[in-house]
This record gives structure tokens, sequence and C-alpha cells, in this order.
């Protein structure tokens, strides 16, 4: 069942984690870029870039709390829809930010994976990507997963091609296939579904993001736009998650 929480944040009321109860997977809508630079009155690109400066800190206290996995939507596959500009402006943000950020994600044992079709970003974001992959692999900190070129429709038919795939190349007849096969072919496959998705900006929609693994996470909901989700917004997040009854469809 969808647990749905909307909420201002960004008070300076203080509030109390449970440092047991920390949530092992949060996946976030990075939302409101453009709005906060619109806002302003300065061009996107400038929403973008503060942007980036909200997933550093935010990185940077998940990895404290001692959270496994975080799951950034940062290009959809609708997002090819933009201007050619914005779209090109975007795609050199993130060699930036893995070429200049690198460094510190790996001092702090962050380890940098990506989620979609990589093949059909530019060639130096593919190389920036697998590059940081590789060299951060056995790192033990939190798991940042870039969501690009990822759409929740497209992995699933991606994964069910895959398993097509290989059900034809074993000449299986009369197969039964369960939900632990089917999620060994997502691009998730061996990580938790995510405990909580959180989007900030006033939206209130999933916009195609891990559509498979979304069915039992909690959703919470801010009216504050990306550039300025602090820690103290996740913190709540978190503390609202610890206060729910999760009961995964029992009593």
């Amino acid at each position: 069942m969808f647990n749905i929480f909307k909420k201002k944040t960004n008070s300076n009321t203080s509030i109390e984690i449970d440092y047991n109860n920390i949530p092992k997977h949060i996946a976030i809508i990075m939302d409101g870029n453009g709005r906060w630079a619109k806002k302003k009155n300065l061009p996107r690109t400038f929403g973008h870039k503060a942007g980036v400066e909200t997933i550093r800190k935010i990185i940077k206290e998940c990895n404290r709390l001692g959270i496994k996995y975080l799951t950034l939507y940062a290009f959809s596959t609708e997002n090819w829809k933009r201007p050619k500009d914005e779209v090109n402006a975007l795609m050199t943000l993130l060699v930036e930010y893995l070429k200049k950020e690198f460094d510190e994600l790996n001092k702090n044992g962050v380890v940098i994976n990506y989620i979609g079709d990589i093949s059909k970003l530019p060639k130096t974001c593919q190389e920036e990507l697998i590059k940081a992959k590789r060299n951060t692999i056995n790192n033990k900190g939190v798991v940042m997963n870039l969501a690009l070129n990822y759409g929740g429709r497209a992995e699933i038919i991606n994964a069910l091609n895959s398993l097509i795939s290989d059900i034809k190349d074993k000449n299986s007849k009369n197969i039964t296939i369960s939900e632990k096969d089917f999620e060994k072919y997502l691009y998730t496959s061996g990580m938790p579904d995510p405990d909580i998705i959180i989007r900030p900006s006033g939206e209130q929609r999933l916009s195609n993001f891990l559509l498979w693994q979304c069915a039992y996470s909690e959703f919470w909901y801010s009216d504050i736009l990306w550039p300025d989700f602090s820690e103290a917004d996740l913190h709540q997040a978190i503390y609202d998650y610890q206060n729910r009854d999760r009961r995964f469809g029992g009593i």
C-alpha cells in the first residue's frame, strides 16, 4: 500500500532519528531545478548547477547516517524532449561532476553506480560513468545509483526481453518465472527495493521511476525545490518514515 506524506520542511525544529531503524535504500526524484532558477530570474542551467550542490550534501549525509543505497533520478527517458541546449548542458554537467567529485567520493568510500540505458548518452558521459564505477566498485560506503536515461517502463521491457532471450537460449519449455527470477534482470538486481521515495518541489507523481521496485515503498513529498533541499529535510523524511506502520499487506 502506498503511504503518501506531504510536508513543508526546512524548519529549525530538531528531530531525533532512530539510528537503529535507518532505511537501507532511499530514492530521490530530484525535481525543481528549473523552477528554482526561474524564481531567481536565472537560466535553467543555473538551477541544475545548484542541484549538484545539493547532491553533494545529501550523499555526504547519507554516508554518515549509514544508508546503504541512494538512487538519484538524474535524467529520464522522457527528458530527451527538453531543449537541446539544456540536454547538452546536463550532459556536460554530469561529466564535470564525475571528474570534480570523484576524489572526494572515493575518499569517503562512496560506490558510484548507474542504472538506465547509458548507451544513448554521449561517449564522454559513458566513459566517465564506466571509469567511476570501475574505480569505486570495492568501496564500502553508500552506493550512489545515478538513474540516467532511465525509465521504469523501459527497465521492465528490457528485463523481459533479456529473460525471453535466456529462455530461448536454454530451449526451455513450460517454464515458470517467479518475482525473484524476474528481478535478476532489472537494473537494480541484487539491491533492496527503496524503503522510501522522496520527491521535493510539490509534485506528487512517480514520473516513470522505479515502477517495479516501489511496490511497498513509502512516499514522502515536500514543497521544497531540490536546490533548497537540506540535510534537515532528509532527516525529516527519515523521521516520518520511521513513524509509519509498514505492514506490507498484513494486519
